[in-house]
């Protein structure tokens, strides 16, 4: 284990069992409570917990509690992420962590139209995906059947097996900032990624309707619904959590006074930013920044 040093947080890199002659590495626990911190590593991560209600789980900018089930897939380099005890009081709890690297699945395999769901599941979760309750069921039998398989090929094609239907499952939520995760986002229409593109590096300055429509070639009005259509969220919101990623990433890489990250990036009032911070991440910068400050490990 070492430690990723920031000008303000230091997060644990851990060094993960995985060896190149692998194709991926499986631990399959028994538990009753969570103790490691928060960490990132290189490899991507499929992690699987059962019968631990009242977890929280951060992964990049974003914090929830779980319920008895969570399945998380992470293919971010470095995206720090945890799981801590929270209100959770199970003493049986379950933990399937799978850590594999992205030359287990080429570009000249992902590039195939066979593996066209998986490709688009993995860049999806560069900010970490969470799969629904429903899907967790549909495909425990697999994922168990994979952390007992003793075949080590056949093991593999169960874990190829396991991603296919999981990227075939479409009650999957986005859960870390494009912006904190430092991702540069992409759409299949070349409008949105001018505009997105605009966004990044225009941030901190105003941004009007007007210009993206024209940066888009269209009017004000029909780019507004068709940003809508193509990203999920309006102009609006889009911009309002793009800042809010970096601003996060600010608070706990540097050691900014809350003011300055406020302006440096693109909130008018210091009033406005608390206020959208508390509405998007449930609780305040200088919450958010105490709090990632609490995971870290110190040595």
């Amino acid at each position: 284990m070492t430690l990723h040093d920031s000008s303000a947080i230091s997060v644990m890199q851990e060094i993960t069992p995985l060896s190149d002659s692998d194709c991926f590495y499986l631990a399959d626990r028994h538990k009753s409570s969570f103790d490691f911190p928060i960490h990132s590593h290189p490899e991507f991560e499929l992690n699987f917990i059962a019968n631990a209600a009242g977890v929280r789980r951060t992964v990049g900018d974003h914090s929830e509690t779980i319920s008895d089930y969570d399945l998380v897939l992470i293919t971010s380099p470095n995206l720090e992420h945890v799981w801590e005890q929270g209100e959770c009081v199970s003493k049986n709890i379950r933990e399937i962590t799978i850590q594999f690297t992205s030359d287990i699945l080429p570009n000249t395999l992902l590039s195939k139209n066979q593996f066209h769901s998986i490709r688009q599941m993995l860049e999806r979760a560069r900010c970490g995906l969470a799969f629904s309750q429903l899907t967790i069921m549909q495909i425990f039998g697999k994922l168990d059947n994979l952390s007992r398989q003793q075949r080590a090929f056949h093991a593999v094609l169960c874990f190829f097996e396991l991603l296919y239907e999981l990227s075939l499952a479409d009650d999957v939520r986005t859960l870390s900032s494009s912006s904190f995760a430092r991702i540069k986002t992409s759409s299949e229409s070349r409008r949105v990624d001018k505009v997105q593109q605009y966004i990044a590096s225009h941030f901190n300055e105003e941004i009007r309707l007007e210009l993206l429509a024209d940066i888009a070639g269209m009017t004000p009005v029909a780019f507004s619904r068709f940003f809508h259509q193509r990203t999920g969220r309006t102009l609006s919101e889009y911009i309002i959590d793009y800042r809010l990623g970096v601003a996060s990433r600010m608070l706990i890489d540097t050691t900014k006074m809350i003011a300055e990250i406020c302006y440096d990036c693109g909130f008018n009032t210091l009033s406005n930013f608390n206020r959208l911070f508390r509405k998007h991440k449930e609780c305040t910068p200088t919450e958010f920044r105490e709090n990632f400050s609490k995971k870290k490990i110190i040595i």
